[in-house]
């Protein structure tokens, strides 16, 4: 009797591992896609203007962009760029991914703007003089020495507001 208990406790141990496994590839290919629909939301956007306070196709400031590139893939972040750096979690500039949130000081006050990468050292954001772009983020003229960090912010809160 105890031996069967065993190889009952071992199998089932196993089908857990087995199961969870399959789960974990699943979630981060269901990443990867996340990432790549909230790049392609934000590219579908590039062209509109700038407009102080915007969060709509009418005009966006910088955090009014990126709060609703993520809202339109399910994703509910907070209004302001300081509100987005204070949630997430922080990832090295060296390890940015594509989605995830940069953050600039442009003001010399701390974070003061906001944008997501999109790779190849590059970053969509909502700029005040030029509306939705794409710019390098090591840009040695400007953005390269406004970097202040960057945050993974996909998976914050998936629930409707």
């Amino acid at each position: 009797m105890t031996s069967l208990f065993k190889k009952i406790i071992t199998i089932f141990s196993l089908s857990v591992v087995l199961a969870a496994g399959t789960f974990a590839g699943n979630t981060e290919a269901a990443s990867s896609v996340a990432s790549t629909q909230i790049v392609s939301s934000a590219k579908s956007l590039v062209g509109i203007k700038y407009r102080y306070g915007g969060t709509t196709k009418a005009g966006f400031d910088c955090s009014g962009f990126v709060g609703y590139v993520y809202k339109q893939n399910g994703v509910y972040l907070p209004r302001t760029a300081a509100g987005m750096y204070s949630t997430g979690k922080a990832v090295k500039k060296a390890n940015l991914a594509v989605g995830d949130l940069v953050f600039f000081n442009t003001s010399g006050k701390g974070v003061s703007h906001v944008g997501m990468y999109i790779g190849s050292g590059k970053f969509i954001h909502a700029s005040t003089s030029k509306g939705v772009r794409v710019d390098k983020i090591n840009d040695p003229y400007y953005w390269g020495k406004k970097y202040v960090g960057a945050k993974k912010v996909a998976n914050v809160s998936l629930a409707k507001k």
